[in-house]
């Protein structure tokens, strides 16, 4: 007979898009083919706070619109990162265990960021190992484009040990960023898409 674990689907908490929100990247992953769709259970979160200005996605998706922490205009000091970090954990612990994430933007460069401060006791200290990591359109805090939250410092400073998917858009802007947070990981599996900033379709 089967174990209840292997019956189980795939738990994953999702981390969506800089000033759009849960119900916005869940419009688009639930584009994906229904086979892949059948093995995940996908739960959506909303960032903790509100857009702080204006969105990209106005006028396509409905409003509100959230951001996961705060920045100053050129991405190099942050604000209300540990509440951030607080804020998913406490989410976790209420209504996990969760498997692993999935997220987009600037969901996916706080998602990258988790497993090494978790494994340094900085972040999800009351909460499972993260066992697996989808990046869409990811990056790396510290790269070029972005500067470095203080509890992050030390998130790459070896190659994280989490298995990783990544998403990489060819008109994506944030692509170079996206192919350097490879680096990041001891084995990354890519899948590259035409696309540009967005959650490819899959199918």
């Amino acid at each position: 007979m089967e174990d209840h674990e292997s019956q189980r689907k795939v738990r994953i908490l999702c981390l969506h898009g800089f000033r759009t929100s849960g119900e916005i990247l869940k419009q688009l992953v639930l584009r994906w083919p229904e086979p892949v769709l059948q093995k995940l259970d996908l739960v959506f979160l909303d960032g903790p706070f509100p857009a702080q200005g204006r969105s990209d996605v106005e006028g396509i998706f409905d409003p509100p619109y959230f951001e996961w922490f705060q920045a100053n205009e050129e991405f190099t000091e942050y604000t209300n990162f540990e509440e951030c970090l607080a804020y998913i954990e406490d989410y976790m612990l209420k209504n996990g265990p969760f498997d692993g994430f999935l997220s987009f933007s600037q969901g996916a460069i706080l998602a990258a960021a988790l497993p090494g401060m978790q494994a340094q006791g900085v972040a999800l200290g009351k909460v499972d190992k993260i066992k697996f990591l989808i990046e869409i359109s990811g990056a790396k805090f510290g790269e070029n484009r972005f500067g470095m939250p203080k509890l992050a410092s030390n998130a790459f400073s070896k190659p994280i040990d989490c298995p990783s998917l990544h998403f990489i858009g060819e008109k994506d802007f944030m692509k170079a960023e996206s192919i350097a947070l490879l680096e990041a990981f001891q084995d990354p599996v890519v899948i590259h898409h035409p696309r540009g900033h967005t959650v490819p379709k899959l199918g």
